[in-house]
């Protein structure tokens, strides 16, 4: 008997394992908006507003390593990179849930910090933290986060809904947590081969914090609103410029063409990438952990947004056909790809 060839999902990537595990769902519940396929979960439970659902996991020796993650700073960034997805909805989180699994090298006071790190987080974006789970580990920290959330049901944004001739906007500054981690890494070796070396971090406190302690961009959220803008499509940036701009793309049916010049690039972060010998504007591309909204608005909101502090305006939506695309500052047109981290390929 034949035997049936069997998928290694190193092959499929992690967007690639997710299209294939989900592709089958079906919703029956009336209160169930949408489903897979965005940052968030959205439902309808009446009234003027969506109720917003997402989890995360974060597990040891893959999304952070303990060497350098002070555990305050870990507790801090596992809820406010949840808090994000509902950024990326237009939208404001309220509640967290969380659940972790942990091993005995762990102590009482190590978890105690990780926890106080949630909670600094919740009081600082004034969500609720309503529950969790704990339960031991062979092998390290995992952790597992689900924030709710809410947004208007006139002011939601999905990953999807761009149309040709939009306008491909970015808040904050890019790249910067990529840097931040290649420098953690580098200094990381440099005590392995020597514990009497001092690490070599001055001056480098931005994109330390960029990595260790990212923030999310509800602040923005309440800004759009301010202006009366809602984004025709937007995402969070957590796996790198390209990466997100080919979801919206996908998603809306469009193309995408961004202007490497007009990608936001912080001093240190420029100055950084130059001394580890690498172009600052990959890092932007492909780097992620920035947590920034990538987003796009019609032409019509022009003017409101043309002068918003704190976001770029570094591109625009194409007809489909003309496929996704970066310009060079020498007018080169590259295509754009995502080269990005990605968890599940070897």
């Amino acid at each position: 008997m034949d035997e049936k060839k069997l998928t290694d999902i190193a092959a499929l990537g992690e967007f690639g394992l997710i299209d294939r595990l989900t592709k089958d769902i079906k919703l029956s519940q009336k209160s169930t908006v949408a489903g897979v396929g965005d940052d968030a979960a959205v439902m309808d439970t009446g009234g003027k507003k969506y109720t917003l659902v997402s989890t995360d996991l974060l597990i040891e020796g893959v999304h952070f390593d303990m060497s350098y993650t002070p555990l305050m700073h870990l507790g801090y960034k596992s809820a406010v990179v949840n808090f994000s997805d509902m950024a990326a909805m237009n939208g404001i989180p309220t509640q967290i849930v969380v659940g972790i699994g942990v091993s005995s090298k762990y102590t009482l006071e190590a978890l105690e910090a990780f926890y106080a790190g949630i909670k600094k987080a919740c009081d600082r974006y004034h969500v609720d933290f309503v529950g969790g789970d704990t339960t031991s580990s062979v092998h390290g920290l995992f952790i597992s986060i689900t924030v709710l959330g809410e947004v208007g049901k006139d002011k939601i944004a999905y990953r999807k809904g761009t149309k040709q001739g939009d306008i491909l906007c970015v808040t904050g500054d890019l790249g910067g947590a990529y840097m931040g981690l290649l420098l953690l890494e580098r200094e990381k070796k440099v005590f392995q081969a020597n514990p009497d070396m001092q690490p070599e971090m001055a001056g480098k406190e931005y994109i330390l914090e960029r990595q260790l302690k990212p923030e999310a961009r509800t602040d923005m959220i309440k800004k759009l609103s301010e202006k009366e803008v809602v984004p025709t499509a937007m995402i969070d940036i957590s796996d790198g410029l390209a990466s997100e701009a080919l979801h919206i793309a996908k998603a809306s049916g469009i193309g995408i063409t961004i202007y490497e010049e007009r990608i936001p690039i912080d001093q240190n972060t420029f100055d950084t990438a130059r001394e580890f010998n690498l172009i600052p504007a990959l890092a932007a591309l492909n780097g992620g952990e920035d947590y920034e909204l990538l987003f796009t608005v019609a032409q019509a909101d022009y003017e409101k947004i043309k002068d918003l502090p704190g976001v770029s305006l570094i591109g625009y939506a194409t007809d489909i056909s003309e496929g996704n695309h970066l310009i060079t500052p020498d007018n080169q047109v590259v295509e754009l790809k995502a080269q990005g981290w990605d968890a599940l390929k070897s």
